[in-house]
């Protein structure tokens, strides 16, 4: 029986989250979510359970509410290394979950590490 989309992502989504588990313990994890509409991303202290920061195109101050396209996601990876730097984190490991690293997931990663953050 074939998998369907939704079963494949969540494999594809727990692969890659025990494989930076393993690599790189004791880090923090820039963890990204995109909807149809939407996309957003957060940082995430995985040993205190804690959200560092966060951004997504949800917040009115950003000017993309409901939109889901590489500009928003350019302007949401420059916002969240901005909000890291205020928390005093220069390092993450990137966490693209399910997503494939093209498109807007890659346009959010490559802001961030042009906004001075570590990935």
């Amino acid at each position: 029986m074939a998998n369907s989309k939704r079963t494949l992502f969540l494999k594809r989504r727990l692969r890659v989250r025990n494989k930076l588990r393993r690599v790189n313990s004791g880090r923090l994890r820039l963890s990204v979510h995109r909807s149809n509409k939407n996309i957003s991303v957060q940082l995430i202290d995985d040993v205190r359970g804690v959200t560092l920061a966060s951004a997504s195109t949800l917040e009115k101050d950003l000017g993309f509410v409901g939109k889901n396209n590489i500009e928003a996601a350019t302007k949401v990876g420059t916002a969240i290394a901005e909000r890291a730097k205020k928390a005093g984190v220069e390092e993450a490991y990137f966490d693209r979950g399910g997503f494939l690293f093209h498109g807007k997931v890659k346009a959010l990663a490559n802001a961030a590490r042009e906004g001075g953050l570590k990935i």
